[in-house]
């Protein structure tokens, strides 16, 4: 897994790879190579801007699901000073893929809901791969009502391709489930706080991820459906992905365009799995930020401003159509 690569990641690899075996040589030999070093990492900066400044967003979509990039283990270890971690949907049982608990960053308290794909081959086996079940969406919709209870703002951190599709998520309510948790998210009675860490699978995303606010990081994408499903339905061909990507505009500078999220959080240079402690210092400074500003708010006026969000989704294309009848009622 250390040396998974993406096709278009490739020359940054080989310089990297002349970078070490150069630090190696200087320091066996006890040589002074500090100006050659100095050329290959302006080399390195040189063309990983070149190949991040033009990525298609197929390249998005295949950096959300980079392998290394941190999860929500990593960012509760690095990006929060205390989390204490609940379980179990008082119903049937605990779903690994959606962890929850009370947690602190400085003097701020907040209960956090997200999504874990696992980091080790068992974690990611008993976490479904990231796809959660509905005792899991359970699990969070008790965790939310809790936070409701004891009056704390909710983050939630979004990184799942869908929730699970299989039979026996289906035997047990997965659309009521998710429909449930994006009822009670409109009308959850504390401020909510999203961010995309990765990726944003459709209502898998929407179970945990209707809020105040939604953020995202700069390589994560949200999208109704993969780009791999959209090309097996529209060219019935799954190789068209990269076609689907593109249609789908799924990343964000489609999203923010169209007002879908409200910031991009910016990666560190080449994208978070190359510096995963950078990326939780900016979601541990975008919680802060966030929370500051939503707690400033009354909670009649949030829900207000919330409900007003979501009903407007969707506004632009619906005006460009009415406008598109009523010229064709002037014609006619």
């Amino acid at each position: 897994m250390e040396s998974f690569t993406l096709p278009f990641e490739a020359p940054l690899v080989e310089i990297q790879r002349k970078i070490d075996e150069l630090e190696t040589f200087s320091k066996a030999q006890t040589i002074d190579l500090s100006k050659e070093l100095e050329e290959l990492r302006q080399e390195y900066r040189k063309v990983g801007t070149k190949i991040f400044s033009s990525l298609t967003d197929w390249n998005r979509v295949q950096l959300a699901r980079h392998p290394l990039r941190p999860t929500f283990k990593f960012f509760r270890d690095n990006a929060f000073d205390e989390f204490i971690e609940l379980f179990g949907d008082r119903h049937l049982k605990d779903d690994p893929a959606v962890r929850c608990g009370f947690a602190r960053i400085e003097d701020r308290r907040f209960f956090v809901i997200g999504h874990f794909r696992g980091e080790s081959t068992e974690e990611k086996i008993a976490c479904h791969f990231g796809y959660p079940h509905p005792e899991g969406y359970r699990k969070a919709l008790q965790k939310m009502r809790l936070a409701e209870k004891f009056g704390l703002p909710l983050v939630c951190m979004v990184n799942t391709p869908g929730a699970f599709p299989g039979r026996e998520a289906e035997e047990h309510n997965q659309s009521e489930a998710l429909a449930r948790n994006i009822m009670e998210l409109t009308q959850l009675r504390v401020p909510i706080y999203c961010v995309i860490m990765s990726e944003g699978g459709s209502g898998g995303a929407l179970g945990i991820g209707v809020g105040d606010v939604l953020d995202m990081f700069d390589y994560a994408y949200l999208s109704v459906i993969s780009p791999e499903g959209c090309a097996s339905i529209l060219w019935k061909d799954v190789s068209k992905a990269e076609l689907a990507a593109s249609a789908l505009k799924c990343t964000t500078p489609h999203l923010k365009k169209f007002g879908i999220i409200d910031d991009v959080l910016p990666e560190p240079f080449c994208g978070s799995h190359k510096n995963p402690k950078e990326a939780a210092a900016t979601l541990r400074g975008a919680i802060l930020r966030r929370l500051q500003e939503l707690c400033a708010v009354e909670v009649d006026d949030l829900l207000q401003r919330r409900q007003a969000r979501y009903r407007g989704v969707g506004c632009y294309l619906e005006s460009r159509l009415e406008a598109a009848q009523k010229k064709a009622v002037k014609k006619g």
